[in-house]
């Protein structure tokens, strides 16, 4: 960020009902918002509209950001949250309303959902990972989507590490042959 101010300094000032602290917040984190978003949407437009739900929910939780952990890590918790809702909210509109699209060259219909523009293989697998084990679904959506550090994402799920490693390998385990082209 300029002027020598961080993301974190101006989450607690935001937090603590600095408006223009938000704001600047905002403007600076969406370019790493859109692209953290497509991480989970890789389709361009589906990844900026679940980036724009995720500065909306972060301005309207901000005050919930207590600092006991970096908000780099409250962030991804948002992210995760929102694309993982924005990949449901297309599933559900596309089976309400059926598109019939000529399929693409460059778009592997195994892995790709040309209605979400999205991996389809790796959404549906996180989703029935939180239906049957939801206790797994934190550790590998933080560690291999959201690529934070172990230490990290114990810190967050608030477990030993021992525990999230355990439960990471768990989690590839199960999520390995729901995977398509495995």
């Amino acid at each position: 960020m300029q002027d020598g101010v961080t993301a974190e300094d101006l989450a607690r000032r935001a937090a603590a009902g600095d408006r223009a602290a938000l704001d600047r917040l905002l403007t600076e984190l969406r370019p790493e918002v859109v692209r953290r978003c497509g991480r989970f949407l890789p389709c361009r437009e589906d990844a900026e509209e679940a980036a724009q739900d995720v500065l909306l929910q972060v301005a309207r939780h901000i005050s919930a950001f207590e600092g006991r952990s970096r908000f780099s890590t409250w962030l991804y918790t948002v992210v995760a949250n929102c694309c993982r809702q924005k990949y449901r909210e297309l599933k559900r509109r596309s089976a309400e309303q059926p598109v019939v699209i000529e399929p693409a060259e460059h778009i592997d219909p195994r892995t790709t959902s040309v209605i979400a523009g999205s991996r389809i293989d790796l959404l549906e697998a996180l989703d029935r990972l939180e239906r049957e084990h939801p206790h797994l679904v934190a550790p590998l959506v933080y560690r291999d989507i959201c690529q934070l550090e172990y230490a990290e994402i114990a810190e967050r799920v608030g477990i030993p590490l021992g525990t999230l490693k355990s439960r990471l390998h768990e989690a590839r385990k199960l999520v390995r042959p729901w995977l398509r082209g495995y």
